[in-house]
């Protein structure tokens, strides 16, 4: 079976090509499980599976979370696999990708930089206060595509100044929080500038924080620009793993795209060679 691990921004994946493996879907998220474990195999944020389209797309993309259940979608993914799909001609320089939670377009910037067009918004919440140790927390509630990927979008001011421990404890709490009944990745925010935001996500499914997390990049500046906070326009987010930018597209009130670019790496490709992965 061969892989190849890609990240964008420090948000890292394991990709298989299962146009060529042809596995059962039943066994992916075994494979997600074992082959993320950082210390015992590959590692990785999560899987992602290129398979046949089913609604006229260039490809169908798959997603696991490390822990092995099916994410909705990935920002950082599909950027990733865009990259993939074009060097390995799956598709041209634009792209159509088919994703459980909806359908995304990519574009190939230049050899490393991709920008893809999230799925829309299903659910925007701005103002809900969420439960967790003890008391409510300001943030606002958005869920990209169908079924929608969930996000919390909570202010932190001073958050460059802090570190993953210092908030690892109230991510893990408002992630369980009642307030989302599935659930949500927690994305802690600071606006540092005109146009600028600091950013650390809380994923779900990963358990802990990540790099980089593409639709919370895009659910807070969403959030934010509905508020008047940013202009929406090439908001330049900077998270753990590097920068991310991202435009909302509005018609008067109606949010009309979410787009997110920023950069991917080929870190190796190769055979899967795990001894404690057994798929049948």
């Amino acid at each position: 079976m061969r892989f190849t691990k890609m990240n964008g921004a420090g948000n890292d994946f394991i990709i298989l090509n299962n146009l060529i493996e042809d596995l059962p879907q039943g066994v992916f998220p075994t494979i997600a499980r074992t082959l993320c474990h950082r210390h015992l195999s590959i590692g990785a944020d999560g899987l992602m599976v290129v398979d046949a389209p089913r609604q006229g797309g260039d490809y169908r993309m798959l997603f696991y979370n490390s822990d092995g259940s099916e994410g909705e979608m990935c920002g950082n993914g599909a950027r990733c696999i865009c990259r993939y799909g074009f060097e390995n001609g799956l598709a041209g320089e634009r792209q159509t990708v088919e994703s459980p939670s909806g359908i995304v377009t990519g574009a190939r910037i230049d050899q490393r930089n991709y920008r893809i067009r999230l799925t829309d918004p299903s659910v925007i919440r701005l103002d809900y206060p969420a439960e967790a140790q003890g008391k409510f927390w300001p943030c606002s509630y958005i869920e990209l595509g169908i079924p929608g990927l969930p996000h919390a979008a909570v202010p932190c001011p001073g958050l460059s100044e802090k570190t993953m421990a210092d908030l690892r404890d109230l991510g893990r709490a408002l992630r369980w929080s009642p307030a989302f009944p599935k659930g949500a990745n927690v994305n802690f925010y600071d606006i540092t500038g005109p146009g600028q935001i600091t950013e650390l996500t809380f994923e779900r499914g990963v358990e802990d924080f990540t790099y980089a997390c593409g639709t919370g990049t895009g659910a807070v500046v969403l959030a934010l620009t509905l508020m008047g906070k940013v202009s929406g326009e090439d908001v330049a987010v900077t998270v753990p793993g590097g920068e991310l930018r991202v435009t909302i597209g509005r018609e008067g009130g109606t949010v009309k795209a979410i787009w997110l670019t920023g950069p991917t790496n080929i870190v190796c490709q190769g055979e899967v060679r795990d001894e404690d992965l057994h798929i049948s």
